[in-house]
């Protein structure tokens, strides 16, 4: 199937689908005696896998040793396991150091009358040099 075709079926943009070919994600497809690239199902498969984990917060070398899981059959659960857990804990830190940022916006504005004077305690903040 055509670039095109292969994007509907895998949810993955045809730009993304170039971009995962390039930094050798997936393989480079078979192509046409047109030279047009030609996808086999199972590069559908390989791109729906890596949007899959794309979405679960995987990124790009994460995702490159899943998909080398996935086409191991001598792998362990516990590998893929310990994949999933570290991206976990990842996010989570993600998660609470974005509560702290939002925590900290709310704060501020809270401090801020939002009226027509220039003062604003968000601004100064903001301008506060950070200590060394």
């Amino acid at each position: 199937m055509n670039i095109g075709k292969a994007s509907r079926a895998s949810g993955v943009s045809e730009r993304m689908i170039r971009h995962y070919e390039t930094i050798g994600l997936i393989p480079p497809p078979a192509r046409r005696d047109s030279g047009y690239r030609d996808y086999s199902d199972a590069d559908v498969q390989r791109l729906r896998f890596a949007a899959n984990a794309r979405d679960l917060g995987f990124p790009i070398e994460e995702i490159r040793e899943l998909l080398s899981l996935w086409g191991n059959d001598q792998r362990t659960s516990a590998d893929v396991k310990a994949l999933a857990l570290a991206r976990a804990d990842e996010l989570g830190r993600k998660s609470e150091a974005l509560a702290a940022m939002r925590s900290a916006l709310l704060d501020l504005a809270s401090k801020c009358q939002g009226g027509n004077r220039p003062d604003c305690p968000i601004i100064e903040k903001i301008s506060e040099q950070k200590p060394s």
